[in-house]
């Protein structure tokens, strides 16, 4: 067995919803839902284009008012409801173009693409999401965006529950 120490460990977050399965993915899914809460509290996010189907694409900005904009290209890799879905997400800008890490903001190991691959479990009528991504841990913590998921998960489950 080959242990490689120099490998950082990736993203991993679990979050359990008091809401069906269905419903956790559908807002997940929904356009009108998801500019509801995808995004940290205290901003607002906007999507320029949005096909949310397998091999569709998207085009959002993150807009905060403390940290500026925060501009996202991606494709929709896998959709397969209500279980699972798959999307990359490259930094850009307004116009589309592909950004590299430091001149979106991002500290300069923040990869070109990262993948993030969302699981959606049934625990009886209460929702086991599972989010996976292909960023460093300690560089989602170091600049925010760990916590930014926290926040956003937890603006999802009070919409889940209104």
């Amino acid at each position: 067995m080959e242990i490689t120490k120099n490998k950082e460990k990736e993203l991993y977050l679990t979050h359990l919803f008091n809401a069906p399965v269905e419903m956790v993915f559908q807002a997940w899914t929904d356009p009108q839902q998801l500019t509801q809460w995808y995004a940290p509290d205290g901003c607002s996010i906007i999507y320029k284009a949005l096909n949310l189907t397998e091999n569709g694409s998207f085009h959002s900005c993150i807009q905060d008012p403390v940290h500026g904009d925060c501009w996202v290209k991606g494709q929709y890799l896998e959709v397969k409801a209500p279980e699972k879905l798959v999307f990359s997400m490259t930094l850009s800008n307004e116009a589309g173009d592909t950004l590299a890490a430091t001149e979106a903001g991002k500290p300069g190991d923040w990869p070109l693409e990262i993948l993030t691959t969302v699981l959606f479990t049934a625990v009886g009528q209460q929702t086991k999401l599972s989010i996976h991504q292909t960023v460093p841990e300690a560089s989602a913590k170091e600049n925010g965006a760990y916590q930014s998921w926290i926040k956003m998960l937890d603006k999802l489950s009070a919409l889940l529950t209104a």
